[in-house]
């Protein structure tokens, strides 16, 4: 039977308030400071992911959970807006809905978030409907969501019951423990793995302790994201590694394949990775090889960064493909 979603998407929406560029310490002290812009914007690691896989074609779905306020509303409208499904948006009644402010300094950024509702965020979510009509499982923002976290491995063997594949990009932990006992489990059903360098780096460090040992990648024994991603495929799945200017790479446990990054002149990089995420899962779904999800992944993270905010300047399919194009195919070590 033809299910009704390529893929569902579970885990974080929220607004985001983008200002800058700061000085690189703002001053306290009731001191007012003028910058170039502020900007109201889709925010959330998770939704901004959905966002871009629906501009990319996909049949996409929703699930987590808003405030009953305007944050949530605006959040409802955006998402509604650029063609995802949010019948599975839930309203919480008590919490807020999260609320993200990020400083951008040059290329760098800082990024404050109220968590307001995430906390309560959890497996009534996310319905059984939405895990047997989807192709593929995503989930975002893993250490922002506690009770989500704790059932999300329960959830993903749902889905691949179900025969849909499952894929987590855990983002930031904000109390940097990158708890092996939380995630380790989570692993064991999840196909793909969609950290940036510096996470594949710290999960590495966590989960697989003295993995580096005999690796020699990077400026120190064993440091490179490709020796992180080795280890971590160890654990069960593939691993997708965001590499920023280098590109990107995908470790299987026995192959490593990079591939370089798209050129850009980056207005704005929020959300950069989560359209990178967005791409590689539309490519997987349409069927495409390893270098060729992973160079239509990083035309999806370049071209998002043409405009400001991790939704606005995402890349329709043709757009993303006429990219990839420019790049040579990943290769493999």
């Amino acid at each position: 039977m033809p299910r009704p979603f390529d893929l569902l998407v579970i885990g974080d929406a929220n607004p985001d308030v983008v200002v800058g560029p700061v000085p690189r310490t703002p001053e306290f002290g009731q001191r007012e400071q003028l910058v170039d812009s502020g900007r109201l914007l889709m925010g959330g690691s998770a939704a901004i992911t959905a966002c871009g896989a629906a501009r990319l074609g996909l049949r996409v779905a929703f699930a987590g959970r808003v405030g009953d306020d305007a944050a949530g509303a605006f959040v409802r409208t955006a998402l509604a807006g650029r063609g995802v499904d949010v019948s599975a948006l839930a309203t919480d009644p008590e919490l807020p809905t999260p609320l993200t402010t990020v400083l951008t300094h040059g290329a760098d950024r800082a990024i404050l978030t109220a968590p307001g509702c995430l906390a309560a965020t959890g497996p009534q979510d996310v319905p059984d409907r939405l895990l047997a009509g989807a192709r593929h499982v995503h989930a975002g923002s893993f250490f922002l969501m506690p009770r989500l976290a704790r059932s999300l491995g329960e959830i993903f063997a749902r889905a691949r019951g179900h025969g849909a594949a499952t894929s987590l990009d855990t983002n930031d932990d904000p109390a940097q423990r990158w708890d092996a006992e939380l995630l380790g489990p989570v692993l064991k059903s999840t196909d793909f793995l969609l950290p940036n360098a510096a996470e594949a780096r710290a999960l590495a460090a966590t989960l697989a302790p003295g993995s580096a040992e005999g690796a020699p990648e990077g400026t120190a024994e064993g440091d490179g994201p490709g020796t992180a991603a080795a280890a971590l495929a160890r654990l069960g799945p593939l691993v997708v590694v965001k590499d920023g200017a280098a590109g990107a790479l995908a470790h299987d446990g026995e192959v490593l394949t990079r591939t370089p990054a798209v050129p850009a002149d980056p207005v704005d990089t929020v959300g950069a990775g989560d359209s990178f995420d967005a791409g590689f899962i539309a490519a997987v779904l349409h069927g495409m090889d390893l270098p060729a999800a992973l160079s239509f992944a990083a035309a999806c993270g370049a071209l998002s960064t043409r405009a400001h905010g991790g939704t606005a300047a995402q890349p329709t399919r043709d757009e993303a493909r006429a990219a990839a194009l420019t790049t040579r195919p990943g290769s493999h070590a």
